[in-house]
């Protein structure tokens, strides 16, 4: 069983305490004396000391390890944090025909965010498509399809301003430390088995920017794997085509020879609410939401069942709400393969 240190005030009624016991007559409970004081002070330098060791054995379990010690139970097991990864996609160029861009060439969008070329390109047609990689990593250097990117310095017979021709994808920032110590404790309570399904999970979620993963041993017939993940910290968490491939290729890097993988993005299904709300403000209908998102990424899953108790227990623990009326949905949720429940519109009545 755990030890039970000491308080501080224990501390300094056991020293008084001996003090008493080996020096009759001492005032060791008085504040202002001598032995009263020295009592203090060892009694203090004690509850530091034993402190100190509690913190001691907290580094050595991974669960309740402060962040500066994650690095070294992530080594232990294989499971480093996950770096920050920089967004990519194709930017298109027009121009004068045979006008070249050069490799390293710099364009930004309008909130200073910069991206370089990763590749030569020429002016062929009218216009030149070439791959872009963010200069600096992290989810910021997302984007989507027709974002406008102004290059940094003027190129003879190219235009100033060019535009993501795919979406600018698969930035993440550094793994946070919770995910990264969810991940060390998922690593050590389910070893790796070379092909169980939770090793698929895990695999997918080394790739950066990945926050959930689902397995489906043998939905497309014997011998096959389906793995559906989706990007929570992404403004759409749905994956696009490049980072479902990043995963495919991520995991089959490492799968089973023997196994048929298949990654693909989940199917977005929202679903809508009609909430009256007692008392209804602007703050509480705020909280409503946040709880109930947070049930949706807590529950949420592929071909799963939201259930409609879960929905109201979410509604009636949001800070503020006394009570209140769902009409709609007005009964659990089931969800076909594939698809995945998540938040709709709320309409608050």
């Amino acid at each position: 069983m755990p030890i039970e240190r000491d308080t501080l005030p224990q501390l300094i009624d056991k020293g008084a305490t001996e003090f008493e016991s080996r020096l009759p007559g001492v005032l060791a409970r008085v504040r202002n004396s001598m032995v009263g004081v020295l009592n203090r002070v060892v009694a203090g330098a004690l509850s530091t000391l034993y402190k100190y060791a509690e913190y001691l054995n907290d580094q050595v379990w991974p669960d309740r390890a402060a962040p500066e010690f994650l690095p070294l139970h992530g080594a232990r097991w294989g499971t480093p944090q996950l770096p920050a990864n920089a967004a990519t996609g194709t930017a298109g160029f027009a121009g004068i025909n045979g006008s070249v861009i050069a490799l390293g060439t710099v364009v930004q969008r309008s909130d200073a965010v910069q991206y370089a070329t990763t590749a030569e390109g020429a002016i062929a047609a009218g216009v030149a498509s070439i791959p872009v990689e963010a200069v600096e990593p992290g989810q910021l250097g997302n984007a989507v399809i027709g974002t406008a990117l102004t290059l940094i310095s003027p190129i003879a017979g190219v235009n100033a301003v060019a535009s993501a021709q795919t979406a600018l994808a698969g930035g993440a920032d550094l793994e946070a430390i919770e995910p990264w110590r969810a991940r060390i404790l998922s690593r050590i309570r389910k070893p790796p088995q070379g092909g169980a399904d939770y090793d698929y999970e895990g695999w997918a979620l080394e790739v950066p920017g990945v926050t959930r993963a689902w397995v489906y041993p043998g939905e497309q017939g014997a011998g096959t794997v389906v793995v559906r993940f989706v990007r929570d910290d992404d403004a759409s968490i749905i994956p696009d085509a490049g980072e479902v491939a990043a995963v495919q290729t991520a995991i089959d890097a490492v799968r089973p020879v023997t196994a048929t993988t298949y990654v693909v993005a989940p199917i977005a299904t929202p679903q809508n609410y009609t909430i009256q709300l007692l008392p209804d403000t602007a703050a509480i209908r705020a909280a409503v939401e946040a709880e109930l998102l947070a049930l949706y990424r807590r529950a949420g899953k592929p071909g799963g069942t939201m259930l409609i108790s879960q929905e109201r227990e979410a509604i009636s623990v949001a800070a503020g709400e006394t009570d209140h009326v769902l009409t709609v949905p007005a009964a659990n949720q089931a969800h076909t393969t594939g698809q995945l429940p998540m938040l709709g519109v709320i309409t608050w009545v």
